[in-house]
């Protein structure tokens, strides 16, 4: 016990170790594998699992969470691990969604523990018997929750040093030179690096850690941008211009989706903003540069470089070799 107790505490500091622990707590239960889950109603959950269920929490994070209302009847766990059959009745396991994806991996007996944390996540903890093992034995739960309140605290560190990482990484972006922020699906802010703060011209908090742009046609772009990335299954990255201001010179905002291990680098935010500023001078924008910075095809690149640079469109379009009406439709 004091072992599995000293590799929990391991486990909050290194992410890796969790397998070992929720193969112990399985082991300790009578189970056949566990898992740790940070999740919210909303989104998709980042977790760690045994080995020996790691196939049905891969396609519980793909799409069966969305069915799962089973952290929402162990709220709150003060009394530690609840077994299923606590929680349900005979009839409600029966039409159970996510009793019905556990039996298809040849589990079917679950408990758990949920610690909510403040900012609006919870941390779940969950150890799986075979279907034909029948449920957790009162001995097997009076085991776990000897451990509930290591469990709860390292639950709670593990979380939070994924916040940590997340003001890490949009650091190490301000090391080469990139205003950033990550936000959460619901638009709020989650952590900033310096460069981003010093954009007051075009960067403006709103209430509840919102963000909008200073420039009102960016910002349309930029709202639009952020309901449609948190919304979209299919990732979705936008580019939004910001013009030129008296004393900041125009940026082009990249508006990227967090996917799979990405979110775990970022704490499960959904969201990267990243500011480009564009220094040019007198001199021509390369097409190889509108092209990265607007999702652009090589034509429109070419056309958006000679009219920035002040060709009028028709001599625009009459050096690429094409009409008026086709350079209208590229715009």
């Amino acid at each position: 016990m004091e072992d599995l107790i000293d590799r929990i505490y391991e486990a909050a500091f290194v992410p890796e170790l969790w397998p070992v622990v929720l193969d112990g707590l399985s082991t300790m239960s009578g189970s056949v594998g566990g898992a740790l889950l940070v999740a919210s109603e909303a989104h998709p959950p980042r977790f760690a699992a045994s080995a020996s269920i790691m196939d049905a929490l891969i396609e519980f994070s793909s799409d069966a969470w969305r069915n799962n209302d089973r952290p929402l009847r162990w709220k709150p766990s003060v009394d530690g691990f609840l077994r299923d059959v606590e929680l349900f009745s005979p009839d409600e396991l029966e039409t159970d969604p996510m009793r019905h994806e556990l039996i298809r991996y040849g589990l079917g007996w679950q408990t758990g523990m949920v610690i909510p944390m403040t900012n609006g996540e919870v941390v779940i903890y969950s150890v799986e018997r075979r279907l034909q093992d029948g449920p957790h034995d009162p001995t097997s739960i009076a085991s776990l929750n000897v451990l509930r309140p290591h469990l709860a605290r390292a639950g709670l560190v593990a979380a939070r040093l994924g916040l940590e990482r997340a003001l890490a990484t949009v650091s190490a972006l301000q090391s080469v030179g990139l205003p950033a922020a990550v936000m959460s699906a619901g638009g709020q802010v989650v952590a900033t690096n310096g460069l981003f703060d010093a954009l007051p011209s075009i960067f403006q908090p709103l209430a509840y850690d919102g963000l909008a742009i200073g420039d009102p046609k960016a910002d349309l772009l930029f709202q639009e941008a952020v309901r449609s990335t948190s919304a979209a299954i299919v990732p979705i990255v936008r580019s939004i211009p910001v013009r030129q201001t008296i004393d900041q010179p125009a940026v082009v905002l990249h508006v990227l989706p967090l996917r799979r291990s990405a979110r775990d680098i970022f704490a499960g935010a959904n969201i990267l903003v990243v500011a480009a500023s564009i220094r040019m001078g007198n001199q021509e924008p390369s097409p190889q540069i509108l092209s990265a910075l607007f999702d652009l095809s090589p034509a429109e690149a070419k056309l958006a470089a000679s009219l920035v640079s002040g060709r009028p469109l028709k001599a625009a379009a009459l050096d690429h070799g094409i009409t008026v009406k086709t350079a209208r439709t590229y715009l």
